[in-house]
């Protein structure tokens, strides 16, 4: 591509997405950033060849930090969804969509799934039940349970995270003293799992996650029902932009 095709696609491609990227939330920077510019790329706004705007834009356009953009397009680049090129006409360029080996299994999956539907119901649950364990109180011993199913948690090699992770929430799910909201959440959180398996395990996301499950299990355990709440349904977000980005 010339000088003049690449500064004419990268305006191009400037302007298709001035209505479309936004600010994300304090919360869930990573996550949200990625979902929005998964959107873009799958949508196709920018084609194959074109590149997308400089970092500096980017970052502003969604208000987070160049080195939280920077985690970002790697994340990216490792799909094969980009590339970084360096020099006077470098940047990030979009690459040919090729069809991926697990894009059949991927169909299989979401074959009569309501990923809306599972997303939100999972949401209810969880804040439900981060906010009846902290509402209500746990005593030593449910006290016990959650902060070892968390110490469990931490640095967990990533071919257990998953299971462990699910394994803290069950636990929570469990200490609500709710046994239909128990088999419910279990019955959600096997769906969910089963998309998840669909998207890359990401270093920050989990990073991040870990941060989201320390303080969840402090707030249930001090007993502060609206911060237990809060902190869920936030870490619920970032679990749902993932998958909006990976698999919308």
């Amino acid at each position: 591509m010339s000088q003049a095709d690449a500064g004419h696609a990268a305006h191009g491609a400037d302007d298709r997405l001035t209505s479309l990227l936004r600010p994300v939330r304090a919360g869930n920077g990573f996550e949200e950033a990625l979902e929005q510019i998964l959107q873009v790329l799958r949508l196709g706004l920018v084609a194959a060849g074109e590149r997308l705007p400089a970092e500096r834009e980017l970052a502003d356009r969604l208000g987070i930090s160049r080195v939280t953009l920077r985690e970002v397009l790697k994340v990216l680049q490792d799909e094969g969804l980009v590339e970084s090129r360096r020099g006077r006409y470098g940047g990030t360029f979009v690459l040919p969509r090729t069809g991926a080996p697990g894009e059949e299994e991927l169909r299989r999956r979401l074959k009569g799934v309501d990923v809306e539907d599972t997303l939100r119901f999972r949401e209810v649950l969880e804040v439900g039940a981060a906010g009846l364990c902290a509402a209500h109180g746990l005593d030593e011993e449910g006290a016990a349970r959650l902060r070892e199913a968390l110490g469990r948690t931490h640095d967990a090699p990533l071919t257990d995270y998953r299971r462990l992770d699910t394994l803290l929430h069950l636990t929570l799910a469990e200490l609500s003293g709710s046994p239909t909201l128990t088999a419910q959440y279990a019955a959600v959180r096997a769906r969910v799992n089963d998309l998840l398996d669909c998207i890359p395990l990401l270093v920050r996301n989990l990073e991040h996650s870990q941060r989201q499950h320390t303080a969840l299990v402090e707030a249930v355990v001090e007993g502060d029902a609206e911060a237990a709440r809060e902190i869920m349904r936030e870490h619920c977000a970032g679990t749902a932009a993932l998958l909006r980005g990976f698999l919308g």
